[in-house]
């Protein structure tokens, strides 16, 4: 597609982990402040999960959405493949080489570097999570 995926704005639906984890922790965070300073809008990824017919379909239908996972296990990228959701751009916090522990005092500069992930997945083009290469998490 021609258009971006991430660039600036209300438009970005920003759907984070929130997972008992300091990386999980680290992207609802980064999301929170994201939403706060106007780079899209946070949205309620339990009300998806749950199959929650409006919520599935303002997910199905946004023109753009950021997908962020805390680890590995991914789960947001599986909650919505499983809810028909497409992935326009995905992040994994433990690829940006922060260490997943059970520490839920988060580092402000840890966070700066997740917002900073995000923003920078902007200047890729939109695809399905199955086109994104392993290591931008996005096309290309």
């Amino acid at each position: 597609m021609s258009q971006e995926c991430c660039s600036s704005g209300n438009q970005i639906m920003l759907l984070p982990c929130s997972g008992a984890s300091n990386v999980g922790q680290l992207a609802n965070q980064a999301a929170v402040e994201l939403s706060r300073e106007g780079y899209g809008k946070m949205f309620c990824l339990a009300a998806i999960g749950a199959g929650l017919p409006n919520f599935v379909k303002s997910a199905q239908t946004v023109p753009q959405l950021v997908a962020i996972d805390g680890c590995q296990v991914a789960c947001t990228k599986h909650l919505l493949n499983k809810n028909d959701v497409p992935i326009g751009a995905y992040i994994v916090v433990q690829d940006l080489g922060i260490e997943k522990n059970t520490n839920t005092i988060l580092d402000p500069a840890q966070v700066e570097k997740v917002k900073d992930a995000v923003k920078n997945l902007g200047s890729q083009p939109c695809c399905n999570a199955s086109e994104q290469s392993a290591q931008t998490r996005c096309c290309g």
